[in-house]
């Protein structure tokens, strides 16, 4: 391909329409309507068509005709966001899941690659509003996908313990100069902190950010605690002892999955697990988690 792809700071290269066109010696007009049918994957994050290179790479070996038994199946392995009562209810209940969690487009990029058996995610559509579908759609294009709600949680700022500066919000936080914590490239968690400070007009440069990006929920109540950061975004599950003011109390956590995978001992396993009292006075325990709706398919194709 001689056009020169975009480059994401992570190091991820995308291709314009025209590009993935070339690239899959295909017309444009053709793309548009994969689009359309969303039968390829692709990113609206920059107002235009964008295609993720090596998404595309995997959405092609997805589609290749290999015999059935020459394919090996993908590694018990949970890809995506991390979420505290989903890791600790995967070692609970012996599912024999091992966890990888470096966010939710991670999860799901692993997912299609068919290099983890189950992603977490919570992406919110800023268009519609509505969480996680549309990303699995984009990512998962194609049948033979199912997407299982987990929870609905409630994210916010964490500070010191007893909220020292009197925070209200995200526009508090901004103008007062404290020192806050992100979260890396990717994770759901730091995707919808910009769509909501893109709401309220704050951009990054406003924000006095601490160097280290925190991996995980524990990682970020960690910063504040030890005083490394003034605040962050996370989740009330996490904040513990440290003051939390709520921003968004709808969140929805799901969990995609081959649907042939749905049906085998590990997911069924860990569902079975999480009907249990003793995960019901987890969920209570930890806080800011809904589970009423656990375990209800979101979508099935």
């Amino acid at each position: 391909m001689n056009k020169a792809t975009t480059m994401l700071s992570g190091g991820y290269s995308l291709m314009t329409t025209g590009e993935v066109a070339d690239y899959l010696r295909l017309k444009e007009r053709t793309i548009y309507e994969m689009v359309a049918r969303k039968a390829i994957p692709f990113s609206r994050a920059t107002g235009k068509l964008l295609f993720p290179r090596r998404l595309i790479d995997a959405w092609l070996e997805a589609q290749a005709e290999l015999p059935q038994a020459g394919l090996a199946p993908p590694p018990l392995i949970y890809a995506g966001s991390n979420d505290p009562l989903l890791e600790w209810a995967m070692r609970q209940s012996g599912a024999g899941l091992a966890v990888l969690a470096n966010g939710s487009v991670h999860g799901l990029e692993e997912l299609a690659a068919a290099r983890a058996v189950l992603a977490g995610c919570h992406l919110i559509d800023p268009d519609t509003g509505s969480w996680n579908l549309v990303a699995v759609q984009n990512y998962l294009p194609g049948s033979g996908h199912v997407v299982i709600h987990w929870a609905r949680r409630v994210q916010g700022l964490l500070t010191p313990p007893g909220n020292p500066a009197g925070l209200r919000g995200l526009a508090d936080a901004a103008a007062s100069g404290l020192r806050f914590a992100l979260r890396g490239d990717g994770a759901g968690s730091q995707l919808l902190l910009e769509v909501l400070m893109r709401r309220e007009g704050i951009t990054p440069s406003d924000l006095s950010i601490v160097p280290r990006a925190a991996e995980t929920h524990a990682d970020l109540a960690a910063l504040i605690e030890t005083g490394e950061a003034d605040c962050g975004f996370g989740l009330k599950a996490a904040a513990g002892r440290l003051g939390f003011i709520p921003l968004v109390e709808d969140e929805s956590f799901d969990l995609a999955m081959r649907r042939r995978d749905y049906f085998d001992p590990p997911v069924q396993t860990l569902l079975s697990f999480c009907r249990s009292e003793e995960f019901a006075r987890r969920a209570a325990y930890l806080g800011g988690y809904d589970i009423t709706d656990l375990g209800t398919v979101r979508q099935n194709r």
